[in-house]
């Protein structure tokens, strides 16, 4: 399968997990998932009252500079490590 297969099955699976991952592990996975899909961050920091949205943001924005196949890679290799942990 291709790099991009492989991704998009691991984004597939991961949403199966039987249980939810902890939010770091979350946190994780959004940064590497919108790293491998957008790129560098794009966008403003939300405000302090958006603490969802803060969050998401900080993760993305810890994965900066990473190539976008590399982050594909490490997304993989996490929901791997998930997929194991939790099952599907």
């Amino acid at each position: 399968m291709s790099p991009q297969a492989n991704f998009d099955k691991a984004a597939e699976d991961v949403k199966k997990l039987k249980t939810k991952p902890t939010d770091d592990e979350l946190k994780e996975l959004y940064g590497l998932y919108k790293q491998s899909t957008a790129g560098d961050i794009n966008i403003e920091c939300p405000g302090v009252l958006d603490l969802k949205g803060k969050a998401k943001w900080e993760a993305w924005n810890l994965k900066k500079g990473i190539s976008k196949e590399d982050a594909m890679t490490a997304y993989i290799s996490k929901a791997d490590e998930l997929i194991e942990k939790y099952g599907i």
